[in-house]
């Protein structure tokens, strides 16, 4: 187990209640047998979704003197994964850091968090989908949606489409410079979901099934378990399956908690997780 514990640097926002950014990532990523190491962009009372008068603590300015009191320990990781970023500064601020503190063979994870049903989260614009691009381009994973993808893309959102339109999509993300691809939530039958992984321009597919019911930061919970999954030695395939398996889990029990609409319950499932990496 000794060459498993990879060293792990999460960047995202803190929202305090709501099931989504750092609360889900530390925990998801420390019970995949990550040491999670965590820098917050933001602090925020409750995420933005379905709350109103929520509070926000910018931290960009914070960022620098980090990454610079890291480089001066000699501080370095074997993964940075970055998530929900409040700013385009702070893109700039998180390229420096994959430049100043990426350890040898670092794996380079960019969840490119910022929409959803074919809009940008509350406080994007194009600008911000702008320099996202340029954060994506240093991505050794890149785990976009689909709504994410076509802005990636300059491609008009659509829900109807077939492989070949996402197949496009791909090539047109690894275009931007992205080495392989992560697309969850893509469905080409109904009553089926799945993600696809785009690995050294390979193409494979794995479909789950589809829940009728959604939750707030389901994003989060995949992407964080994709990552431990793949610092636990898993293939991009079997981490994305499992992460995906993960979350439709999560999924099923959040619906069996009663006025539980603003996140995911993944904590009661976690052995569930523990224990496909231990397959």
């Amino acid at each position: 187990m000794a060459n498993q514990y990879k060293r792990v640097l999460t960047v995202q926002d803190i929202s305090c209640v709501g099931q989504c950014s750092l609360t889900v990532a530390l925990p998801i990523l420390s019970a995949c047998g990550s040491e999670t190491c965590v820098l917050p962009s933001a602090v925020l009372s409750t995420h933005t979704g379905g709350f109103s008068g929520f509070t926000f603590r910018d931290l960009t300015e914070d960022m620098p003197s980090i990454l610079a009191h890291w480089q001066k320990e000699g501080i370095a990781f074997d993964a940075i994964y970055t998530g929900y970023l409040g700013s385009t500064k702070q893109i700039q601020y998180v390229k420096d850091i994959f430049h100043g503190v990426a350890g040898e063979n670092c794996v380079k994870v960019v969840d490119p968090a910022m929409a959803d049903h074919g809009k940008l989260y509350y406080g994007f614009d194009q600008p911000f989908v702008e320099a996202m691009k340029t954060l994506c381009a240093e991505a050794d994973y890149l785990v976009p949606n689909l709504t994410e993808a076509c802005f990636l893309t300059d491609t008009p959102y659509t829900e109807s489409y077939d492989e070949a339109f996402i197949r496009t999509l791909l090539e047109k993300l690894c275009a931007l410079g992205a080495k392989n691809v992560i697309f969850t939530g893509v469905a080409y039958r109904a009553g089926k979901n799945g993600v696809v992984v785009y690995e050294n321009g390979e193409y494979a597919y794995y479909e789950h099934e589809m829940l009728p019911n959604s939750c707030h930061g389901t994003g989060d919970i995949y992407a964080s378990a994709f990552v431990g999954a793949l610092m636990r030695g898993k293939t991009a395939y079997d981490a994305a399956r499992i992460a995906a398996d993960y979350a439709v889990e999560c999924i099923k029990y959040t619906a069996t908690v009663e006025n539980h609409w603003y996140g995911a319950a993944f904590e009661p499932v976690l052995g569930q997780l523990i224990k496909a990496l231990e397959e």
